[in-house]
């Protein structure tokens, strides 16, 4: 993975309304690792809950959002493991009504020239964080829901693998991004799953995805206990915001000295999103990326290894950001892997 060292890429969303426009940009200031945008201002559909949402049973679109239908509950389960069990991964394709920045970023890719780009990030919400949006008939989160735990976790599992297939036309290597903002809370008294809850959900995923020869990222935009991605063997790069919580992954140092003899790799969110200015700058970016890097290395993790295992993105999606801040952001993101070597 070392040919991945210093490229930037994206969390996922950004503010835009034409699909064109948004993979424009990702392709001019992510152009070694691209990403395919979610557009959730073009469309409710292209929300994170409501963008993975198609083919998974009792699930429909009303209003603002993804409510449960309980109708025929049972047949529907049932036909929704036949799916999975066949492996029907047309059926969980996502379409381009709910995802045309996917298609547009597809088109895009078949006429540009593909020589400079290392590898293709994809995406699926996590598991945890989409079942905390949904209640079922009883009012209770699905991730209260055993039952229907067991079908999202299958179900996101089949729409990562659908996305392996309709890229891998493309001949690059694949990493599928995993995105649990929810996991921000773990640990904490507002959360209703332990870490051994958490651990077993993603391992399962991860197992699943990894049926194909693809890298797994994971993305958590707050604090967490980094210790539930650092030992799930499946996740090969961990998504963290470097920019307001790179003092408390240092707090995991020997957990993270693992994880890098593994092969594992850091993506740094390194750029501010929400409490992006616009005045910040490519030297002090640089400096707190040197200041991590020089704080790893005094807890027993060589300089070497963590550059080696360094990629870069801004600290959360862009979705809610303004489209002239948003492409600030990428900007300043581009210029700082331009001058990564530190």
């Amino acid at each position: 993975m070392s040919c991945l060292s210093g490229l930037a890429t994206g969390i996922g969303s950004l503010p835009h309304t034409d699909a064109a426009k948004a993979v424009e940009l990702v392709l001019k200031y992510c152009p070694q690792l691209p990403f395919w945008p979610q557009l959730p201002r073009r469309d409710m559909r292209e929300g994170m809950v409501a963008q993975f949402s198609e083919g998974l049973p009792c699930l429909k679109l009303a209003g603002q959002g993804v409510v449960f239908n309980a109708e025929n509950k049972e047949n529907q389960l049932e036909k929704f493991y036949e799916k999975v069990i066949g492996g029907e991964l047309e059926n969980f394709k996502i379409s381009p009504d709910y995802a045309s920045g996917l298609y547009a970023f597809c088109e895009e890719l078949n006429k540009a020239g593909l020589k400079n780009i290392k590898a293709l990030k994809c995406h699926i919400t996590g598991p945890l964080t989409f079942a905390a949006a949904i209640k079922n008939e009883e009012g209770k989160a699905l991730l209260h829901d055993e039952v229907f735990m067991q079908a999202v976790i299958k179900g996101l599992a089949m729409k990562a693998l659908w996305q392996i297939k309709f890229f891998k036309k493309f001949g690059k290597k694949i990493i599928i991004f995993i995105d649990e903002p929810y996991l921000a809370c773990l640990g904490s008294g507002y959360t209703p799953v332990n870490k051994e809850g958490v651990a077993k959900i993603l391992n399962e995923l991860t197992q699943e995805i990894k049926s194909e020869d693809v890298l797994i990222g994971v993305h958590c935009c707050g604090n967490t206990d980094w210790t539930v991605f650092t030992d799930t063997e499946g996740i090969d790069i961990i998504n963290f915001d470097a920019f307001g919580y790179l003092d408390k992954l240092l707090l995991y140092a020997d957990d993270l000295k693992k994880f890098f003899g593994r092969g594992g790799m850091l993506c740094w969110g390194i750029v501010p999103t929400q409490e992006f200015s616009g005045k910040e700058k490519v030297k002090d970016l640089i400096a707190k990326i040197k200041e991590g890097v020089c704080a790893l290395a005094k807890k027993g993790i060589e300089e070497k290894v963590a550059r080696a295992g360094l990629l870069l993105s801004p600290a959360c999606g862009l979705g809610t950001l303004e489209p002239a801040k948003a492409e600030a952001v990428l900007k300043l993101l581009s210029e700082t892997s331009a001058k990564i070597s530190i």
